[in-house]
């Protein structure tokens, strides 16, 4: 299993960490805005003008009289969300500031002190709203009036001002509804008035034509022929009338039949229970005195006796007169019970006849009591309207302090409050910093280019086989035990870990575009090899732009392309350096009818002649995504490096290489990435750091080892 295979790509997650490596990276950015903003906020801070500030508070309450009037507290409704936002805006509208600006003259004196003249009112209010800051109490019902000017008094002068104006506009507003509403109740009260009088003109005009005789002045109904209680005695008078005509008529009825089957005497003995006669009972009475006596008599002297004769006598007419009294009493009745008769009827006829006069009377008169009904609903209205007028009238006059009362004056400040320098300053770095922060990680979210080794593992899913620090000179001018050394030893080893055989002894190193430290890397790469005493040769490849030569400081008059060319053997082309088991081939001229001449077979036969003499040959090429030459390289040689210069060029463009390299054949075994600044990114401290603090831990026990062997490895160069 390969060691340095890489796994399938996962899906990343921003750690801390990685916020944190944007911030050390982008901290000029950040710096630079930062102290941009705070010197801008501290210098318009300092700039601008002091003001100072006064402020009054005022208790705002809905339309109503300080004691309740006739009309109460009705018409005031329920709780109003939206009264104090309203009066906020009253505050500031022209009717109370234009009456502000007329009161304290601010025209002519702001029109000096801005314009050079007088100013327009609606420049005046503009200017003035400027400076006004309205503030609620919360869960009150207090408005705070706060004025800013450059003069502690005018602030004082302005805010009273406001306050004063508004009370006085909020007082006049009431004055002038109440007004108007009197105003139209009175004219409502003239044209009613108008209404009553022509409706008495009818009323009184219909009862004349009509010839009602109204005494009742408050009567709502027509009033009958007869009095009430007359017309209720008459019909009291017929009801008793028939009741006793019914009762005589039923003792008559029966008198005459008890009459009938008990005759004259049994009558006389019933009528005194069922109808009282003194004359009649008087006579019972003595005819029972005379029979006991008749009985007497005749016990003691006998029928005939002159005496019995004539107590018999007496007894006799007795009856007679009974039995005439039963008969007058019985003619009475029938008289009576036909007077009652003739009354009742005529009594009825009465009755009747009055109601009829009655109704008819009643149906002429409607129209009276119709126009006298309308009358008195008039009169009430007028009424209600006449004490409407003289309740509002009484509510007018009364005080209405309470609808706005300043609780608090203004007075003029002590200190100034604006500009607030130290909340000025601190937001300045408040703000520098959040916009310097934003401004880097906005760009670092622009910024494309390759930044970690994870982003070139998920990118081109290829290992990195090593990172190489920023400003790295020559390994074979700063010493084997150079920081920067160690870091290519680090990329010597993971290329021979990451060869399947060890017959693969030939590199090309690559790169996506121009600077990215190709010619440096090959050099180095090959020293280190060379130092580990593998005999290495170095070729450069990049015929159009040849470099390596500069750093050998040897003569570039004759190389590769003298011998493509068959002009030199190998042996002539091959320099040596006074490191025995490092050799150079520099690129020669390049003519320019011989551009494609790495594509030949006699650059295939070169890199199989180089494989049998040297354990490893590295090759220098142009940029891979410009010139041709890097791809006919990366298919002839055995192994491809591609290096990646950090934060240089856009991910796609690496990607791109690396699609040609692997187009073309080539084997590519790893990226390198270089020109790594390990001072602002953290993540890549422990490719140097370690190594770095070893050397430099050595170097404190032993000082004099680490010079001698530096000055070990100041070789020369020799030309073969």
């Amino acid at each position: 299993m390969d060691p340095l295979k890489v796994p399938s790509p996962q899906e990343t997650k921003l750690h801390f960490l990685d916020y944190w490596r944007i911030i050390r990276i982008r901290k000029t950015v950040i710096l630079a805005v930062f102290l941009l903003v705070v010197i801008t906020a501290t210098l318009v801070t300092f700039i601008l003008p002091e003001s100072f500030s006064s402020t009054a508070r005022i208790k705002i309450e809905r339309d109503a009289p300080d004691i309740e009037g006739f009309a109460g507290r009705m018409g005031m409704g329920g709780y109003d969300p939206y009264f104090i936002q309203t009066e906020f805006e009253v505050i500031q509208s022209e009717v109370v500031l234009g009456k502000v600006i007329k009161d304290l003259n601010l025209n002519e004196e702001w029109g000096k002190k801005y314009g050079g003249g007088t100013l327009k009112t609606p420049e005046t209010i503009g200017l003035l709203k400027g400076r006004i800051d309205l503030r609620p109490v919360r869960n009150t019902s207090f408005i705070e009036i706060r004025v800013f000017s450059e003069k502690p008094e005018e602030a004082a002068r302005l805010a009273n001002g406001i306050a004063e104006a508004y009370r006085e506009h909020r007082h006049a507003q009431r004055k002038q509804l109440s007004s108007g509403g009197i105003a139209a109740l009175e004219e409502r009260w003239k044209e009613q008035e108008a209404r009553v009088r022509e409706a008495q003109t009818n009323v009184d005009h219909l009862r004349e034509e009509l010839k009602i005789p109204d005494t009742m002045v408050g009567g709502e109904a027509p009033l009958t022929l007869m009095s009430g209680d007359t017309l209720r005695r008459i019909e009291g008078m017929r009801i008793e009338s028939k009741f006793e005509l019914a009762r005589q008529e039923t003792l008559l009825n029966k008198l005459k039949e008890i009459k009938q089957q008990l005759g004259p005497e049994g009558l006389a003995e019933a009528i005194p229970t069922a109808a009282q006669d003194a004359q009649l009972a008087s006579l019972v009475e003595q005819l029972v005195m005379v029979e006991q006596r008749l009985i007497t008599l005749q016990k003691d002297f006998g029928p005939e006796h002159a005496e019995v004769l004539k107590v018999k006598d007496q007894a006799a007419d007795l009856h007679n007169k009974i039995t005439n009294r039963v008969d007058g009493i019985l003619s009475g009745l029938d008289a009576r019970v036909d007077s009652l008769k003739v009354g009742v009827s005529n009594m009825e006829g009465d009755v009747e006849k009055a109601l009829t006069n009655d109704i008819q009377k009643a149906r002429q008169s409607r129209p009276y009591y119709d126009a006298k009904r309308t009358l008195e609903e008039l009169q009430r209205f007028r009424q209600i309207l006449t004490m409407k007028i003289e309740s509002e009238k009484i509510d007018q006059n009364l005080p209405k302090s309470m609808m706005v009362e300043i609780t608090d004056p203004a007075y003029p400040g002590v200190r100034p409050v604006r500009p607030n320098k130290p909340l000025n300053i601190a937001l300045g770095i408040i703000i520098g910093l959040v916009v310097g922060v934003g401004l880097a990680f906005f760009i670092e979210y622009l910024d494309t280019s390759v930044k970690t080794i994870d982003d070139v593992e998920r990118s081109l899913q290829s290992p990195v086989l090593g990172v190489i620090p920023q400003n790295v000179g020559l390994v074979l001018e700063e010493g084997v035990d150079s920081p920067h050394a160690e870091a290519y030893r680090v990329l010597r080893t993971n290329l021979l870990f990451s060869r399947k055989d060890d017959k693969l002894n030939t590199v090309a190193v690559v790169s996506a575009g121009a600077g990215e430290g190709k010619s440096t890397t090959v050099f180095n790469l090959a020293a280190v090899f060379a130092q580990s005493r593998q005999r290495t040769l170095i070729v450069d490849s990049d015929l159009r732009r040849p470099t390596l030569h500069k750093m050998l400081h040897v003569t570039n008059s004759i190389g590769l392309t003298n011998y493509l060319l068959k002009q030199n053997t190998l042996e002539e082309v091959i320099q040596t350096t006074n490191v025995p088991t490092l050799d150079f081939l520099a690129s020669g001229k390049l003519p320019s009818s011989s551009l494609g001449i790495l594509s030949s077979a006699q650059m295939k036969e070169l890199i199989n002649e180089l494989k049998q003499r040297y354990d490893f040959v590295f090759f220098d090429s142009p940029p891979i995504m410009g010139v041709s030459d890097a791809s006919i390289l990366a298919s002839e040689v055995d192994m491809t490096l591609q290096v990646i210069q950090y934060r240089r060029y856009p991910q796609p463009m690496n990607i791109r290489a690396k699609q040609l390299i692997e187009k073309v054949g080539g084997n590519l075994v790893g990226i390198v990435l270089n020109n790594i600044n390990m001072s602002q990114d953290e993540s890549y401290y422990y490719y140097s750091g370690y190594y770095h603090d070893y050397y430099s831990r050595n170097e404190d026990q032993e000082p004099g080892q680490g010079a001698e062997a530096a000055s070990g490895d100041k070789t020369g160069i020799d030309i073969k």
